[in-house]
């Protein structure tokens, strides 16, 4: 877990966890920051200590060193966008990871199904998802989450599979235009 806000106690119980080495809430308080500002300081709280990562995976990793089955590590990272297209903390922590273990990282990226109820809104989410692939250089895949709320939000311009597959963006000009 590289989310170091605290609200998700109770969710899941990761092998490893930030909030070990910092959370929002004591970087909130000792720097006198916003949430936002917050957890840019988290993260790059974590590069800077970058060798406390380094010893919880390696320790991760001995522990399972009699199989033969490789490893998956999943990184549940902040969702703050600004940490991936404007900041080099998850960029540079991405190149070290890449250094230290003999790794092949893949980028999972969660957008809100809400955006599919929006063409505009949702070519933006999508502009910010290539964004984000190009800045970290990692072979990225693209999730929407929270699908089994779509019906709740109304009817959709176009079926799931436009949105899934994106593979025809012509039809969606008409919503883009005046």
């Amino acid at each position: 877990n590289l989310e170091s806000e605290d609200d998700i106690v109770g969710r899941y119980h990761p092998d490893i966890d930030v909030r070990e080495l910092i959370s929002l809430e004591s970087a909130m308080e000792s720097m006198n920051l916003g949430p936002n500002g917050g957890l840019i300081y988290c993260m790059e709280y974590l590069l800077a200590h970058f060798q406390w990562l380094e010893d919880k995976i390696s320790a991760l990793v001995e522990d399972d060193r009699n199989d033969t089955i490789a490893h998956y590590i999943i990184f549940d990272c902040p969702g703050q966008v600004e940490l991936y297209t404007h900041y080099n903390c998850v960029m540079e922590l991405i190149q070290k990871l890449s250094q230290r273990f003999d790794t092949r990282l893949c980028c999972v990226h969660l957008v809100d199904s809400f955006y599919c109820c929006q063409p505009a809104v949702f070519i933006s989410a999508v502009l910010l998802t290539t964004t984000i692939m190009l800045k970290l250089a990692l072979p990225h895949i693209s999730v929407l989450s929270k699908v089994d709320l779509l019906s709740s939000y109304g009817p959709l311009p176009f079926n799931l599979d436009f949105f899934t597959e994106l593979m025809d963006l012509p039809p969606i000009l008409r919503y883009l235009e005046g």
